[in-house]
This record gives structure tokens, C-alpha cells and sequence, in this order.
């Protein structure tokens, strides 16, 4: 049964901080755990998360607030599940992040906590949502918003996130699979098929390649074949629900093909970065980025980049396979970040990010994209299309003017595309005529240049750059230093703690909604005066609480020196 915790706002009178010095009290008030308290844990909407529970009379849940926050935190100080519970237990600063003031309170326990996300997980693959991504959402809507930044201008760079797998080769995955499928047969089936098995499950997987030599590879897969065949055709009818078996067919079908009545294994070139990396994470796929290869996936981030913003927040955080291009990951945010931040109007990418769609996609939101580099190889002859306004067309849509070195033209529409017809005359005077993109015609005396609407975005998206205020023009690198962030968590390997696209879309959400609160408190911890006057809305309470805690004081102390009359 869903329960809201507000036990936070009813402070115990006989809570732990109020019995700090004075001096250790003014302190705490000023920590960062208070401020994270006031911040984030206060502003979660827990009632989001009640789709999770019955609504039936029933033991109510663990607090929300509380459980959200610790991952928020485990991810911030980088703690294992043992040293945030350590932390719960016996750390004041921490304790009072999480709204507990008295030290009798636990309020949850880890296999609560394990549940919890277990539930965030169901939730995801059976409605699409991500809870946390709504969490990170909500506050940075009330960031952006309290803090009046501007969002017309953002940057977005991404990175890969290597899952926690370990790395196999062809046979070595291909024999673990086989291990897995072993440990789920019945013992009726391990008996049966024992003689098939046994050279494979008597061993590790990397103790089976640790025997071979590399000249019995070839002859090794194509022993794995007809293993694979004939336990898929055994085994399918009775275990074909069992999700070990349908990672067995998944390695089976992208490894083997059955041709002629005959096993044939699969070239290396018919191999793809989508296939199965580690059965301990099926969703991981293969990519080479620059000289980094990495088993996981991308996370794209977005974040304001105004230069009047007195700071910058993550606005939006995406996870996808990392097989999927940067323009195509791009293109299926840009209808979400717009929707966040209607008024986005510029944003700036590195140049992995430019593609025809994206141009179609970034004029229909009326963004312009700015880009540090734009991908494909650049005319000799510099060749500017504008696109005329009406009333220079005449009325007519998609009319354009060309402009080379020498000459500016009106286009024409032909069938299929646009041409260009410049003055044969100024063309042949011209020193660039032997690497100019232009055509001479046989039929009329001039030289044209034919091009499309998408030429036209990608000319536009190439002058973009330069069409802004220099100080705009290097604002995109920037955002490696919020990559960095996000990456300080992972190993030297740029591996991630975790597996999977959920656990990876739960890092990304409250990392990013971590690094966005400790802008936040550097800026109110940095400046005084009027910037300081917002984080007074969220301390409102405090006189109360030292009232209280002057009082208990005054009454022990009273008592204190009065015990023995009482006697």
C-alpha cells in the first residue's frame, strides 16, 4: 500500500542535532547534507511512485523520499549498498540528508531498497517509463525555474558507458552459454545429453579456452555448432519460455546458420556490434569510438549554455545502445528536449552529431544547430545557398540564392532538385574554374550548380558557427567537463558498477540529478547577497528549530540544577 513519508516535518523533540553545541548546530545548518535535504529530498514527488503499489489495505511502503535520495547519494560519494547503509546508520550529516532526526530511525532496509528498484525495473519494461528520469525531470523544471536560467541555448556531447561484464572471445562466450543452459536442464536432460555436454561443462569457460590451442579454434566453433543445433532442436519445446534458453537461441541463431541440412558457422564479417557481448548483460552492444572500445552503452547529455547563466544544468540525459550514432541518438531527443525547454533555440554539438535528418527535424523546431565541425568533405569552391524570403521569390516557396567567389544567382527548380545558372563568361575568368563544383551546358551558355533543400540545410548548419557572436563560438567544449563528471564514477576501464539499460539509465538520472545539486550549492555556498535570498525559501523552518532546541536546553539545564529538590 502506497504511504507519502512526512515523518521529516514533524520533528522529534528529542532529535539527535538538537543537542549539538551551538557552534556544531550553526555548522550543520550550513552543510551541504541540509542543503541536499532541502533541495532534493524535500522536492520528490513521491506520489509518483504509487503506480508501484496496491492499492489495497496493506503494509505500507518503505519512504520513497528516503529511498530515491540514498541512490542519489551512493552515487554521489560512489559508496557500495554496505557503506550507504553504514552511512544511514551512524552518520549525522548523512542522516540528515534523508529526513531521519532521530538515530532509533532506519528507514529502510537493503533488501527494501533492492525490492524498491526491482519494482522502478518492472514498472520500465512493462509501461516504457523510467521513474528516475521523471524524478530528474521534475526537479530540474524547478531548478531551471527557481533559478531563472536560460534555456534557449544548450550544448550536448555523449560518452560511452562500458557495462560491468567481463570480456569474452567468440568460443569463450559461446561455452558459457552452454554452461548457463546446463545449470537449467532437468537432471533427466543432464543425463540424457551428458556425452554432448561434458567437454564444455566440466570446466569454466575460461579454463576451455586456457586447453586450446589457436590452430583448434576453426575445428572447436565447428564442433559448437552441431552442439547448438542439436540441444535448440531437443530443447526448444520444453524450455523455449526460459529466458537462459532464449539467450542460448539469440548466441545460437547470430553465431551458426543451417544451410543444406548442415551447420555452418558465420564469418566474422557477418558478425555485427548488436550481438549478444556477455549473457550477464543482453542489452550491451559493441562500439569503437575514436581509440576506446567499449561493451555498454551511450549516455548523450544536454545542459543550458547561456552566457548570462550565472551557472548551467543538465537539462536532459539520454541512454541508448552504443551502436546507435550520435545524429540518430540526437534525433530522438530533440522533440523531448523541446518539449522541456520550449524555447531552445541553439543548440551546439561536435560534429558526430549533424545528419540530413537532423537538419529536416532541427528547421521544423526552428533550432539552430551550431556545430564545432560538420562531417563529410567540404567543396574546394566555397558554394552559399540562402533561402529568399517570399518576397524576394515572388511568392514562390524554396527559392534560393547561390553565391560563389565571383557571382550570386537565383535558383530555379527543376524535377527533381534546384539549379543555379551562372554567367559562363565570369566562370571561365575565373582562377577556381578547375575544382568548381559547377557544370557547363552544352545547350546554353553557363555554368550550373545543381543542389537540394537538404544541400541547402547542410550548407546552412556548415555557416552556422559563424553566424553567431564569437563568445557563443566556443561554448560546446564546455560540456566535457559535465562528461567528466559523470565519468568520475566509472573504473579506469570506463566500465560502470552495473549492468543492463535500466541499472545504466538509473546511474545516468541520479548522477545527473547529483551533479545539478552541487552546482546549485556551490552557487549559494560562493555568492552572497541577492542569490543567496533563494536558498532562503527552502530554511524557512529553521528559527523553529532553534527555538526548540533553546528550549531543551533551558529545561535541562533546569532540571539539571533542580534535581535534588525533585528528589
Amino acid at each position: 500500500m502506497y504511504k507519502p513519508n512526512t515523518s521529516h516535518f514533524q520533528q522529534d523533540i528529542f532529535a539527535s542535532e538538537m543537542f549539538l553545541p551551538k557552534k556544531k548546530f550553526e555548522k550543520l545548518k550550513h552543510s551541504k547534507e541540509y542543503s541536499f535535504y532541502k533541495l532534493i529530498f524535500c522536492n520528490i514527488n513521491e506520489d509518483l511512485f504509487s503506480v508501484l503499489y496496491s492499492d489495497k489495505k496493506s503494509r505500507p511502503n518503505a519512504p520513497i523520499n528516503a529511498m530515491v535520495s540514498s541512490l542519489i547519494l551512493l552515487q554521489q560519494k560512489s559508496w557500495t549498498y554496505e557503506q550507504l547503509l553504514d552511512q544511514i546508520d551512524f552518520d549525522l550529516k548523512t542522516r540528515m540528508a534523508l529526513g531521519l532526526h532521530s538515530f532509533a530511525d532506519t528507514p529502510f532496509s537493503e533488501s527494501t531498497l533492492f525490492d524498491f528498484q526491482l519494482k522502478v525495473n518492472d514498472y520500465w519494461i512493462k509501461e516504457g517509463i523510467n521513474l528516475f528520469e521523471v524524478v530528474f525531470d521534475a526537479l530540474t523544471e524547478k531548478q531551471l525555474k527557481e533559478l531563472k536560467l536560460k534555456t534557449n541555448i544548450q550544448r550536448s556531447d555523449s560518452f560511452l558507458a562500458a557495462s560491468n561484464i567481463r570480456t569474452y572471445s567468440r568460443v569463450q562466450l559461446l561455452v558459457e552459454v552452454l554452461i548457463r543452459l546446463h545449470r537449467i536442464l532437468s537432471e533427466e536432460d543432464q543425463v540424457r545429453y551428458a556425452d554432448l555436454l561434458s567437454p564444455y561443462v566440466k570446466k569454466t569457460s575460461n579454463k576451455f579456452i586456457y586447453s586450446l590451442k589457436r590452430e583448434d579454434i576453426p575445428h572447436a566453433l565447428e564442433e559448437l555448432g552441431n552442439v547448438y543445433y542439436e540441444l535448440h532442436r531437443a530443447f526448444k519445446p520444453h524450455y523455449g519460455d526460459r529466458e537462459v534458453f532464449q539467450i542460448f537461441q539469440r548466441v545460437y541463431e547470430e553465431h551458426f546458420t543451417f544451410v543444406e541440412e548442415k551447420v555452418t558457422i558465420k564469418t566474422t564479417k557477418e558478425l555485427n556490434s548488436g550481438m549478444l557481448q556477455s549473457p550477464d548483460d543482453i542489452d550491451a552492444t559493441y562500439r569503437k569510438k575514436r581509440d576506446q572500445k567499449s561493451k555498454g552503452h551511450v549516455i548523450n547529455v544536454s545542459e543550458t549554455a547561456h552566457p548570462d547563466n550565472p551557472l548551467n544544468l543538465i537539462t536532459d540525459v539520454a541512454v541508448e545502445k552504443n551502436n546507435v550514432d550520435d545524429s540518430e541518438l540526437l534525433n530522438k531527443r530533440i522533440d523531448k528536449m523541446k518539449e522541456k525547454t520550449p524555447d531552445l533555440d541553439e543548440l551546439h554539438t561536435d560534429g558526430g552529431y549533424g545528419s540530413e535528418d537532423n537538419d529536416e527535424k532541427m528547421e521544423e523546431e526552428k533550432i539552430t544547430h551550431i556545430q564545432t565541425a560538420v562531417r563529410g568533405r567540404e567543396s574546394e569552391v566555397p558554394m552559399e545557398i540562402e533561402q529568399l524570403p517570399a518576397r524576394q521569390s515572388g511568392g514562390e516557396e524554396n527559392i534560393y540564392s547561390v553565391i560563389c567567389p565571383t557571382q550570386q544567382v537565383a535558383s530555379k527548380p527543376t524535377r527533381k532538385r534546384y539549379k543555379a545558372c551562372f554567367n559562363i563568361q565570369v566562370c571561365n575568368g575565373c582562377e577556381l574554374i578547375a575544382v568548381c563544383p559547377t557544370v557547363e551546358q552544352k545547350r546554353q551558355p553557363c555554368r550550373v550548380y545543381y543542389f537540394t533543400h537538404e544541400d541547402f540545410l547542410l550548407d546552412k548548419r556548415r555557416r552556422a558557427i559563424n553566424k553567431i557572436p564569437k563568445e557563443r563560438r566556443k561554448i560546446r567544449p564546455n560540456v566535457e567537463a559535465t562528461v567528466k563528471e559523470f565519468t568520475s564514477g566509472m573504473n579506469h576501464k570506463g566500465k560502470l558498477k552495473v549492468r543492463g539499460t535500466f541499472k545504466t539509465e538509473a546511474y545516468a538520472f541520479t548522477t545527473a540529478i547529483s551533479i545539478n545539486f552541487g552546482r546549485i550549492y556551490r552557487y549559494m555556498t560562493d555568492n552572497s547577497g541577492k542569490q543567496n535570498i533563494w536558498l532562503l525559501r527552502y530554511t524557512s523552518f529553521l528559527p523553529v528549530i532553534e527555538l526548540l532546541r533553546n528550549l531543551i536546553r533551558l529545561q535541562v539545564r533546569f532540571f539539571g540544577k533542580n534535581q535534588e529538590s525533585y528528589n
